[in-house]
């Protein structure tokens, strides 16, 4: 099955993208990769790569994707695609 990264918007077999989920706490919606698939909820799908993930971050992809306002979290991401290439 084909996804769209909200990243760098380029399809892809879903098996070679991660699947990303909102899960809202007290203050903030934290953005968690759902590794297996099976998390309830909206999910985007990313590249594993630091490129994608910073092209979502600037666009505010995440809000749009998973339609959810207000502060959103992106720091579980980090370890699953890795530091930013300078």
């Amino acid at each position: 099955m084909l996804r769209t990264c909200i990243g760098c918007r380029s399809r892809a077999d879903k098996t070679t993208l991660v699947r990303i989920v909102a899960v809202r706490t007290s203050t903030t919606t934290v953005m968690t990769p759902d590794e297996r698939g099976s998390l309830p909820g909206r999910g985007a799908h990313l590249h594993p790569d630091p490129r994608c993930l910073e092209l979502a971050r600037r666009r505010r992809a995440f809000g749009r994707a998973l339609r959810v306002e207000g502060p959103i979290d992106t720091d579980l991401l980090d370890a699953i695609v890795g530091p930013a290439a300078h």
